[in-house]
């Protein structure tokens, strides 16, 4: 497991009768491979995990392992209970997956004691390298970093944090702790430049759903300290990558996902399609993208012969 590079945070389609859709699934994330990114991350927060049953979790990391061959598939490891996390951290363990996102408990908020107890749990589970959630905006728990250094500090398999605090100088921080001790990856895609100059070396990537050629492109100019040709890239994508920030952003990926060709705008109650003014919204900023999108080369999408 390499921690780094562009990995997506998978949307789950759905059919018309609202089960996953495993041929679509399979399809998307190899086309996602086949843009560079450098594995998958399944069953988080934009994959609408939480709305997910126990037997689509376990179907859907098949098919993901199944595609991805030998590059890495992360699983996100979130539930209401610690003892359900850790289940599901085995289970993962033993489909072949190459690594694990860590998340706090849905619903339940609480203080470090818990929350490290909590993680902890769950690291001892498994033998795979692990990389801890933080998004403290969605769950309302905050890993600082002296808090994530403690983990570290007495958890080997801890390889890797997503800092999705919004704040870029958690990673500074992070890194002034810790070093190179783990790798921090982006969670928060209209960061992504700001964070990578001060020494991030992932990102977990959520419009890359929609355009994987344009988020690896930008994340390697980024990371190679190309910043005039950079900004002009990011210049163009952050309207998109805003989109990423906001509480409907599954609706908002998902539906520019359909507008470009590549989704459905499907969800799973209690999220709904947007309408009225969200609609409106997002139809404008999807149009501007589209009428002065820049020219990458990006790799078609074919059908997955395992689908």
């Amino acid at each position: 497991m390499n921690w780094s590079g562009v990995m997506p945070a998978m949307t789950t389609p759905f059919t018309l009768d609202g089960k996953v859709n495993h041929a679509f699934l399979a399809q998307h994330a190899a086309w996602q491979l086949g843009n560079g990114c450098v594995g998958l991350i399944m069953l988080g927060s934009l994959g609408e995990g939480a709305t997910l049953d126990h037997d689509e979790n376990i179907a859907i990391l098949k098919t993901a392992v199944r595609v991805a061959g030998k590059l890495p598939v992360v699983a996100s490891i979130s539930a209401l209970s610690t003892q359900h996390a850790v289940s599901l951290a085995k289970e993962a363990e033993g489909l072949g997956c190459s690594g694990l996102m860590v998340l706090p408990p849905y619903v339940y908020t609480s203080d470090w004691y818990e929350m490290k107890a909590h993680i902890a749990a769950i690291l001892r589970a498994t033998n795979l390298g692990c990389m801890l959630y933080n998004n403290p905006v969605a769950y309302k728990t905050d890993f600082l970093p002296e808090h994530i250094s403690e983990l570290a500090s007495e958890h080997e398999n801890l390889k890797a944090v997503k800092e999705s605090s919004t704040d870029v100088r958690r990673v500074a921080a992070i890194r002034a702790l810790l070093g190179d001790r783990l790798s921090i990856f982006v969670g928060v895609d209209d960061v992504i430049v700001e964070a990578l100059g001060v020494g991030a070396v992932g990102w977990v990537a959520g419009l890359v759903n929609a355009y994987p050629a344009e988020s690896v492109k930008l994340f390697e100019l980024a990371k190679s300290g190309k910043q005039q040709e950079a900004f002009e890239l990011y210049r163009w994508f952050l309207p998109l990558l805003r989109l990423d920030t906001v509480p409907k952003f599954v609706q908002l990926i998902k539906w520019v996902q359909q507008e470009a060709g590549v989704g459905s705008v499907r969800v799973r109650a209690p999220r709904l399609e947007l309408q009225g003014a969200d609609l409106a919204f997002v139809r404008a900023v999807f149009e501007e993208a589209k009428a002065t999108r820049p020219s990458i080369q990006e790799s078609p999408i074919t059908e997955f012969a395992g689908a």
